[in-house]
């Protein structure tokens, strides 16, 4: 049968449970219990034995076999699933006030994919099969599409995306990757929260989208006749808030970049940035390894993961190196040259491509490090400082002429968190945001502009701060065994689907 006779039958069988004065969907079920739980409280319940424990379950038939007066049911709820022994003659002489024949009308009229909620004791089959012995039950939603057979035989993966609920549905452990995900962020907010920290939402329309080289998406504010961007980054707003006297703060939420779709990149994703007075980024590498090494023994029981067939040991200390190492390690390069036509030069024939556009030695080191090491960078290493070139918003280095006190950690070769002892001289920082605002003026769709009010901010004084971002969804990832970034996002952005007429 083709899809579309399936939902006619389907909406058949509406029809004749409303004749039956049956609503096909109902308001409200009492639950006692849940499968998993009825699995493992009854776990050591023998075969054919039976327990006079009335409960109440619902969920959604995952499958069926029917015989002439009986019939096994898979029901599946949120915890798991648990099989449905329906006998004709308990159920009909539990329901014949309410609704004769039911047996019969439970047979014909139900198929995999509706939602019953359904009452009876505990019982364990003669072979082996923990069961819900039923005596009444009820239909309470009747779904009218199919469910699919082969779900991991589609072709179309974009389907499980753009389908997410019957991907949910059928796929226990994509269940299990977003209620892993609600732990883990749960987690991260109260291990700052026992450290003191509070969280603060910060605006997402801002009319200067500043933080991070990145570019907006733009909308318009139709009252106030004025263009607006979605926010790229906390940071600014989160710093103003240490200027005003809060002296740790955070903020876990969605971030918008008008920027390319890719395995590791969706256009709106979740950080967290967080913000700790008189502390610099030697104190940021301990809060970042405590929040994962904490939430990864929390969530997982275990420091020692396995990341798409690559074990991981997030067990810490962490490894500590610099840029200039890393990039000597894999190239032989040493940064220390006295102009850029030499860099380029020696970049070049250490085979780093690219280096035409760089308009500063940093940019060719950066460049260099991006595609010589960052993909090797597989147990969690912390990168530390930075070219000041690429680092706008974190402070010079205290012994490192030319570079600042920034780290980025990487994992599987991926970027999971980037910190900065934080620019806290407005002066600096106004000349820095001016040669981004003329890199933007120049054609630079990700430079940041100047946000003058946030200039005016740390002219109030900001003490000195340490300050953090976490992708959350890359962290997902890494902690879930997410092979793409839309397996960490429950409803990833995907282009419309066109249609085949």
């Amino acid at each position: 049968m083709s899809e579309d006779e399936i939902r006619a039958t389907r909406l058949e069988k509406v029809e004749q449970l409303r004749q039956l004065g049956i609503n096909p969907y109902a308001y409200h079920w009492e639950i006692t219990h849940h499968a998993a739980e009825l699995q493992e409280k009854f776990a050591d319940l023998s075969n054919g034995e039976e327990v006079d424990l009335e409960v109440a379950i619902a969920g959604r038939i995952v499958a069926r076999r029917v015989f002439g007066k009986l019939a096994f049911f898979g029901l599946q709820d949120e915890t798991g699933t648990i099989q449905l022994y329906l006998d004709k003659k308990r159920i009909d002489a539990a329901m014949a006030q309410q609704l004769p024949d039911a047996f019969n009308h439970l047979k014909q009229l139900t198929d995999i994919g509706d939602i019953i909620g359904v009452k009876g004791t505990i019982r364990r089959t003669e072979k082996g099969e923990l069961s819900v012995f039923v005596s009444q039950y009820a239909i309470l939603t009747k779904s009218l599409l199919p469910l699919p057979d082969k779900w991991h035989g589609l072709t179309d993966i974009a389907k499980r995306y753009r389908q997410r609920y019957v991907d949910l549905i059928v796929n226990p452990q994509v269940r299990q990757t977003f209620r892993r995900r609600a732990q883990i962020t749960a987690g991260i907010r109260r291990y700052l929260e026992q450290q003191g920290f509070i969280e603060i939402e910060t605006p997402v329309l801002q009319s200067e989208a500043g933080g991070a080289d990145a570019r907006p998406f733009i909308t318009y504010h139709n009252t106030l006749e004025m263009e607006l961007y979605l926010r790229i980054a906390t940071e600014l707003h989160l710093k103003r808030l240490i200027v005003g006297g809060f002296e740790k703060v955070f903020e876990l939420g969605r971030i918008f970049r008008n920027e390319g779709i890719s395995t590791r990149h969706n256009p709106e994703f979740t950080t967290i940035e967080i913000y700790q007075a008189y502390a610099d980024y030697n104190d940021m590498m301990s809060l970042t390894e405590n929040i994962i090494t904490q939430v990864a023994q929390e969530v997982l029981g275990t420091l020692k993961i396995t990341y798409q067939g690559e074990a991981i040991d997030l067990t810490p200390p962490w490894r500590r190196v610099t840029m200039h190492e890393l990039v000597q390690e894999k190239t032989g390069l040493d940064f220390n040259f006295s102009t850029l036509e030499e860099a380029k030069a020696a970049a070049k024939k250490a085979g780093i491509d690219g280096v035409d556009e760089c308009d500063a030695i940093g940019k060719v080191l950066n460049e260099a490090f991006e595609q010589a090491c960052e993909a090797t960078l597989i147990q969690p290493t912390f990168v530390l400082d930075f070219p000041v070139e690429i680092s706008p918003l974190a402070k010079p280095h205290r012994s490192k002429p030319g570079l600042v006190e920034r780290f980025e950690l990487f994992v599987v070769g991926r970027e999971t968190a980037n910190s900065f002892s934080e620019l806290t001289d407005p002066m600096d920082q106004r000349q820095r945001l001016e040669a981004q605002a003329a890199r933007k003026a120049a054609g630079d769709l990700e430079a940041q502009g100047v946000d003058e009010d946030f200039l005016t901010a740390l002219e109030y004084g900001m003490p000195p701060t340490g300050g953090l971002g976490i992708g959350i969804d890359r962290l997902i990832m890494l902690l879930c065994d997410c092979a793409s970034i839309r397996d960490a996002i429950a409803f990833p952005l995907l282009k419309p689907e066109t249609s085949n007429e």
